[in-house]
């Protein structure tokens, strides 16, 4: 039956070039569900879709939904789409039928007053009742010829004069706008697997080595130069409103001047294009210091509203409701420029992508010292992991904090969930400590280690995150979280806050990002 109701569909599209999903597999129905999917084709519109009988229903309402009761919206009918349709976001191919771009606008459950909603169709008016993240309350689609419809909400408790859908542009899965989804759409359906498996991740080139960022011209540099304690400032094409420039958000070291936030923003700017590739695809934690790091900061997740249109977000759709909803995705220098003027001076990015949440692409190994721990010792503790590392045949390299400790990051394929790179991590730990055990404490409070370092393997948590490489410390002097090569943990002057905002891009010019080799590696963990 399906499949004489998706016949006019499949015979519209070629699947081999469309990425949308052909309605072959087997989804699960419930009967309720319901999508608005904004469409850029030839003309934008809005297509509203209702679960009926195993397929989508659906209707082109050029000017959107509205909860404006006094207003009438035109629909027209269009063809059944499968189930698979609900999650759709991306492009279609400009030469296909309704080639464009799509995002999902706006979802949730639907019922309807009427017995048998087929029969009301079928007759003409349709009662229900959206239950969405944009759209509540009562509607009613009446027939008005062949296939035009009339598309109108009813007064109730949902009603809204003057609401305008054009006013929420951004979609309720990603975060984005449909600007956002054609320049880099994250996923394509393969409609030739099964619909669990049909969504591909399109991240190869937009969030790898692959993808290059440019740094701020000289032009740029100087303008953020010239300008007073604030200031509108144009940097890769996006205007960005800088508040505070000459407050003091760092303290001065070793007879340095302090830091202001113009020295942070400047700094963000000009390390963007080796810091991007460790987070753009991933949501941010924040650690932020409006009045400087002499006073305490505090953890910022959720993106605030006064947040530019231009910045990336995404929904965590596994949140609990009191929890953050909607990061930040950092994907442009002026994102990162954006955060130094916000005081966000630690950046702390998801070991998985927003694409992907629940498979991390990083194992971590976090080497915490205790207050009795010297640096000397988290050194051999930082050698023992490369002879781990060596032994197992896995690429990685270590990185300084930024603060007293090393991390060493090992890229992973994105196939194994968190509590699986947590146990080997946890086993790798377990036996480099075992190598050392005056060294280590397995204690979960600081106050039970007696002093002793940590060998944390508890980082390897959805949403719990370690500095990102490159992001400031809060400390005097601004140090900053530097990756290495394994043979610089044989360096006489190696101290784990060596770097500075002010240091470390004259390092990168004469060394380069060490971490950049690891950027795109794909490697499964071997058995410990």
């Amino acid at each position: 039956m399906n499949d004489q109701r998706l016949a006019k569909y499949r015979e519209m599209r070629d699947f081999t070039r469309t990425a949308e999903p052909s309605g072959d597999g087997e989804v699960r129905a419930t009967g309720e569900r319901f999508v608005v999917q904004r469409h850029r084709a030839r003309r934008r519109h809005y297509d509203l879709r209702l679960e009926l009988d195993g397929v989508l229903v659906s209707w082109a309402v050029p000017k959107g939904p509205t909860l404006d009761p006094a207003v009438r919206r035109m629909a027209v009918r269009v063809e059944d789409h499968p189930l698979e349709y609900a999650d759709f976001e991306g492009t279609i191919p400009a030469d296909e039928y309704g080639g464009g771009d799509v995002i999902v606008w706006d979802r949730g459950t639907w019922d309807s007053p009427d017995e048998d909603p087929a029969a009301a169709i079928e007759a003409g008016t349709l009662h229900f009742d959206l239950h969405g993240e944009k759209l509540a309350g009562t509607f009613v689609l009446v027939r008005r010829g062949d296939k035009q419809w009339l598309l109108l909400h009813k007064k109730d408790e949902h009603a809204e004069s003057g609401w305008d859908p054009e006013d929420h542009p951004r979609s309720v899965k990603s975060g984005r706008t449909n600007e956002e989804v054609a320049a880099a759409p994250e996923a394509m359906w393969r409609s030739d697997l099964p619909p669990s498996e049909a969504e591909i991740p399109l991240d190869t080139n937009e969030f790898r080595s692959e993808k290059r960022w440019e740094p701020p011209t000289a032009g740029e540099l100087a303008a953020l130069d010239e300008l007073g304690a604030k200031g509108r400032w144009r940097l890769a094409g996006r205007d960005l409103a800088l508040t505070n420039l000459d407050k003091v958000l760092f303290p001065g070291r070793d007879g340095e001047a302090p830091v202001t936030k113009r020295d942070l923003i400047r700094y963000h700017a000009l390390i963007g294009p080796v810091m991007l590739p460790y987070l753009a695809g991933r949501p941010l934690n924040s650690h932020r210091f409006p009045n400087g790091v002499d006073q305490p900061g505090f953890w910022h997740k959720e993106v605030p509203s006064h947040a530019p249109d231009w910045l990336r977000r995404w929904r965590y759709e596994d949140a609990e409701p009191d929890d953050t909803q909607w990061y930040l995705v950092p994907d442009s220098v002026p994102a990162l420029a954006w955060l130094a003027n916000y005081a966000a001076l630690e950046l702390h990015a998801w070991t998985s992508r927003a694409a992907d949440p629940q498979h991390p692409t990083w194992a971590l190994f976090d080497i915490d010292p205790g207050s009795r721990t010297t640096f000397d010792e988290v050194l051999v503790l930082a050698r023992l992991h490369r002879t781990a590392m060596e032994h197992l045949g896995v690429e990685a390299r270590p990185k300084v904090t930024g603060q007293r400790g090393i991390q060493i990051w090992v890229p992973v394929e994105p196939r194994y969930t968190y509590a699986e790179t947590r146990a080997w991590v946890e086993k790798v730990s377990k036996a480099v400590g075992g190598i050392v055990p005056e060294l280590v404490s397995w204690a979960w409070t600081k106050q039970d280690r007696r002093g002793l370092a940590r060998l944390d393997y508890t980082q390897n948590v959805i949403n719990k995150t370690l500095v990102a490489p490159y992001s400031a410390r809060p400390r005097p002097g601004a140090p900053v979280s530097v990756p290495l090569e394994w043979d610089e943990l044989d360096d006489p002057d190696l101290a784990p806050d060596r770097w500075t905002i002010r240091t470390v891009l004259d390092r990168i010019a004469a060394v380069g990002d060490p971490f950049s080799a690891l950027l795109g590696v794909e490697q499964r963990l071997p058995p410990v």
